[in-house]
C-alpha cells in the first residue's frame, strides 16, 4: 500500500479578517486561522532532530509510554490503522510489527516529518503496508468508514479545533472501529506538578537549543501541553464526538494519559 508523500506541504489556513474567532499558540492568543501555520513551523524546524529530543526529554520513557498503547490497544492481524500526526511513524512500526497482516497510513501535516519516517529502516522493512500522506486531522483526505483504528500520538494538543478532529476521527472509522489517542497530560499531585513543570520549563527548552538549534519550538511545546484539557475533560470531549465506552489510563502519574473510545 505505499502512497508517495505529496511534493508540497498542503496550503494552510490563512487568517480571516472578518472571523474575531481565537485560539491559543502554547501561552499565546492568535487567530485562529494562523495557529496551523505557526504549528506546521515548529515542527518543519524540529524534525531532523525529533526523535533524538523525544528520548532525551523523556530519558527514554516515551517509548514505554508508546509500548502501553500497543498492550491496550492490541492490534489484530488485518486490521487498517490511521495514525494521525503520526511524524516519523513510531505508532505505526509498532502497530505493523504486532500485526503483520495488517495496513497502516501515517498522517501528518508537515511533510518533513514523513520524510524523515521513510528513511528509517523500518520504514523501508514495512513499505508495502504503509503509507505516507500530507493532511489535516480537521479535514482527513479518506471517505467514512475507511479505518479500523485510530490513534494520534502526543498530536491532539496541536490541533486548532480539537472537537473537529475528534469528529473526523469518528467519520473515518467503521462501526466497531476503535480511537485510542496517547498525550501529556496533567498530574493529580499539585506538588508532583509543581517540580514537573520546573523540570519542562527550565530545562526542555535550552536542551532544545543545544541539540536543535531551536529553544522557541520547545518552548511552544512546553507551553502546549498546559493548555490541554485535564484527563476528565478530554473523555468528555471525545464521548461528545460520539464515541462510547471512553476511558483513560495515567502513564507516569500522569505526567502523559491514553484515552480509549469506541466507534458503537
Amino acid at each position: 500500500m505505499t502512497q508517495s508523500t505529496p511534493k508540497t506541504p498542503p496550503q494552510m489556513p490563512q487568517p480571516d479578517a472578518s472571523s474575531d474567532r481565537t485560539t491559543h499558540f502554547g501561552f499565546q492568543t492568535v487567530a485562529e486561522g494562523e495557529k496551523a501555520g505557526l504549528v506546521h513551523g515548529v515542527f518543519t524546524r524540529v524534525a531532523n532532530r525529533y526523535d533524538i529530543m523525544n528520548d532525551l526529554m523523556s530519558v527514554g520513557i516515551h517509548r514505554l509510554w508508546k509500548d502501553a498503547m500497543m498492550d491496550w490497544l492490541a492490534p489484530r492481524p488485518g486490521q487498517r490503522l490511521l495514525d494521525v500526526a503520526g511524524g516519523t511513524g513510531d505508532i505505526a512500526f509498532r502497530f505493523l510489527k504486532r500485526a503483520r497482516a495488517a495496513t497502516a497510513t501515517v498522517l501528518d501535516m508537515t511533510e518533513s516529518m514523513l520524510v524523515e519516517g521513510r528513511k528509517r529502516a523500518d520504514a523501508e522493512d514495512m513499505a508495502d503496508r504503509l503509507g505516507w500522506i500530507v493532511g489535516d486531522a480537521m479535514a482527513l483526505p479518506f471517505p467514512d468508514h475507511s479505518f479500523d483504528v485510530y490513534t494520534i500520538s502526543f498530536g491532539i494538543r496541536n490541533v486548532t479545533r480539537i472537537p473537529d478532529a475528534l469528529a473526523e476521527a469518528y467519520r473515518v472509522l467503521r462501526p466497531g472501529g476503535r480511537l485510542m489517542v496517547l498525550e501529556f497530560s496533567h498530574i493529580p499531585s499539585p506538588a508532583l506538578q509543581w517540580a514537573y513543570d520546573r523540570y519542562s520549563f527550565n530545562v526542555i527548552p535550552v536542551m532544545g537549543q543545544i541539540v536543535a538549534n531551536d529553544r522557541d519550538s520547545y518552548q511552544y511545546l512546553v507551553e502546549s501541553i498546559r493548555k490541554f484539557p485535564n484527563q476528565d475533560a478530554f473523555a468528555d470531549m471525545i464521548r461528545a464526538a460520539g464515541f462510547g465506552q471512553v476511558k483513560y489510563r495515567n502513564l507516569s502519574l500522569g505526567i502523559a494519559a491514553l484515552h480509549s473510545g469506541w466507534k458503537l
